[in-house]
């Protein structure tokens, strides 16, 4: 049966150990993380910035491996390469000795990760690498191992505890690993110049997808953008508000800037004044409204339309009004 921690009732036996027990892992783990910040600060930042160099310039992709717990990590770095403009793959070290090395060009780069350096079945991936000088980029915390001995390039893992309390399942060495193939991709992507339009055109479905597109791209326009010229009479503006059914509608000035907006809001609060409908626009609008511009992708603007508590935003181009996004527009793209 659930306890509620704040019922004021006993705290149910084992919580406390367990809680205790997540500490010390993540404690462990992050000073592995710590250990790992030390090193690029001294003798990994050479290494590392000749990594991305050399992935840099490799024709092919990259060739990810390792087997157990590193071989999770490594098809983890290698999506995540993918996915942010550097060509990558996983290869299982175990069936490239039975035919998957013909998966492997010499145009590639061997990104090898194995904590202890002497994983057997990288052997067959690492005689490769060597036979037809395809660079190797090792990832392992043994300097004298076998697998950095081979390699071009090795990244030195920092000594770290291992969250088990027996020293053996891989907890902060997997960690580490995988912070360190994130660093890889991120440090790709930047030199690449790599930008959210290009990560939209790897990751075309999903929420994050819908996230990616630009406002531009699902905005009202034209003739369907709702608005009134400043000066006009409150019955002239609530027939655009009407006609547009966008629950609001732009006052703009005679340059055409856009300098107030009125909502359906606005109208609830002012009904019950006399004589409203021969106002002007300029007596009830809200001034300076919010806006957003046409290269703002829309998972932004689904915030600034949260934190605003409102459900649309013009869109503006040197203060002149381009179009209108509302809230049903993000719900229709499965943003919202």
């Amino acid at each position: 049966m659930a306890v509620s921690l704040n019922s004021g009732k006993a705290r149910p036996a084992g919580i406390d150990d367990a809680a205790a027990s997540a500490r010390r892992t993540i404690e462990t783990e992050r000073a592995g993380l710590a250990a790992l910040l030390d090193a690029l600060d001294n003798r990994l930042a050479a290494p590392f910035a000749e990594a991305v160099a050399a992935i840099r310039a490799a024709r092919g992709r990259v060739i990810v491996s390792g087997v157990g717990k590193s071989g999770h990590i490594a098809r983890k770095v290698a999506s995540t390469l993918a996915s942010t403009g550097t060509p990558a793959f996983f290869v299982h070290p175990a069936e490239a000795s039975h035919g998957d090395l013909g998966m492997v060009t010499p145009d590639d780069v061997i990104l090898a990760l194995s904590w202890s350096g002497e994983s057997g079945e990288l052997r067959s991936l690492v005689e490769y690498s060597r036979r037809f000088r395809i660079p190797l980029i090792a990832v392992t915390a043994m300097a004298d191992s076998t697998l950095a001995r081979a390699a071009d390039i090795t990244l030195l893992m920092p000594a770290a505890d291992e969250a088990c309390p027996h020293g053996l399942a891989p907890t902060t060495s997997t960690l580490i690993q995988l912070a360190v193939g994130d660093a890889l991709a991120i440090a790709l992507l930047e030199s690449r110049g790599f930008t959210a339009e290009d990560f939209h055109v790897l990751h075309p479905g999903g929420r994050l997808g819908a996230n990616l597109h630009f406002v531009r791209d699902i905005m009202h326009r034209d003739e369907a953008v709702p608005l009134a010229s400043s000066g006009a009479l409150m019955s002239d503006a609530i027939m655009v508000m009407t006609g547009k059914r966008l629950g609001c509608v732009g006052i703009v000035d005679a340059a055409g800037k856009l300098v107030g907006v009125i909502t359906d809001g606005d109208l609830r609060r002012h009904v019950e004044e006399p004589h409203l409908l021969g106002r002007k626009v300029d007596e009830v609008m809200t001034k300076r409204p919010k806006t957003i511009g046409p290269d703002m992708l829309v998972g932004a603007a689904l915030d600034l339309l949260n934190q605003a508590k409102i459900t649309a935003l013009f869109v503006v181009d040197g203060g002149k009004p381009t179009g209108i996004v509302h809230m049903h527009d993000l719900l229709r793209i499965g943003v919202a």
